[in-house]
């Protein structure tokens, strides 16, 4: 496991994937039945690299978790607009607890296809249910490319970072689990004339719910990318020096891996009818051909 590099200043570019994983010691999702004792929660981060950025210093100042009992779920689901609203303002009424962080700029290309790092851990009453994640950030967040920095720009409130836990995703009340946060770095980072604006868009999926599609891209001055493609739904990584990579986090279905080279004197690859289960799928070593 790698240690997590704090930047203490703002820093340079890299688009960024993002994994919150949460480990329960009970039933997570729904009143416990009338058990006692409390939940723990083990938060990880991790990256999945982007196709244009070096780098993303990330400048994480907050994060929290919601936990409701029966009544207040029950009132939110009467208000839910509001209640939305509420949650994107910041405010910590209805069930947020504060977990505590190291807070400061985080260096999101350390960890990626596959690699994570312990973030955070806090624990809440078992009777409760866990309802969402919000993610507070600073100002000091910024991406490099060819070793020049560009700070990103925050409107509004798009420094609060809500994301909902489906009741799918806890469907079979697992008595531990990871839930991951993916952050869509194609997505979350747009140009706006010379600004460049951070607007965080995420999914959520839990590894046992979920696979991979891992292997080997050769040669390395292809300089690859690598996207997952199933229907409407897109995963992208970058391999490692040696060409390895992992993509995580995939529904279960038939999956296309297409392959393609930065350099631009390499022709794509495509890789059709791929079969991704709750595991990992190995399709070995890859070379691209001019």
């Amino acid at each position: 496991m790698k240690t997590l590099k704090i930047i203490p200043r703002p820093f340079a570019w890299m688009p960024f994937f993002f994994i919150i994983a949460v480990a329960c010691n009970k039933s997570a999702k729904g009143p416990g039945s009338g058990a006692s004792g409390s939940n723990s929660v083990r938060i990880f981060l991790m990256d999945d690299p982007g196709l244009t950025f070096d780098h993303l210093f990330l400048d994480i100042q907050k994060l929290e978790i919601k936990v409701e009992d029966s009544d207040q779920r029950e009132q939110e689901d009467h208000d839910r607009q509001g209640s939305e609203d509420r949650d994107r303002n910041g405010e910590t009424s209805g069930g947020w607890v504060n977990v505590p962080i190291s807070a400061g700029v985080y260096d999101i290309l350390h960890f990626r296809n596959g690699l994570d790092t312990l973030f955070a851990s806090t624990s809440f009453a078992a009777s409760r249910s866990f309802e969402k994640i919000r993610l507070t950030l600073g100002s000091n967040n910024s991406i490099m490319v060819n070793g020049t920095s560009v700070p990103l720009t925050l409107n509004g409130n798009d420094n609060i970072v809500v994301i909902k836990v489906g009741d799918d995703l806890l469907d079979d009340r697992p008595s531990s689990f990871d839930i991951s946060i993916d952050i869509d770095a194609g997505r979350s980072v747009v140009q706006h004339g010379s600004r460049v604006e951070l607007k965080p868009v995420t999914r959520v999926f839990r590894k046992e719910k979920a696979g991979a599609i891992e292997g080997r891209v050769l040669p390395q001055d292809a300089n690859p990318i690598v996207m997952a493609i199933h229907g409407a739904d897109t995963a992208t990584t970058r391999p490692e020096r040696e060409g390895e990579f992992k993509i995580t986090g995939l529904a279960p279905g038939t999956w296309s891996l297409l392959i393609r080279s930065m350099s631009g004197t390499y022709q794509d690859t495509v890789i059709n009818n791929i079969t991704v289960q709750k595991e990992d799928v190995h399709i070995g070593t890859v070379t691209l051909h001019r």
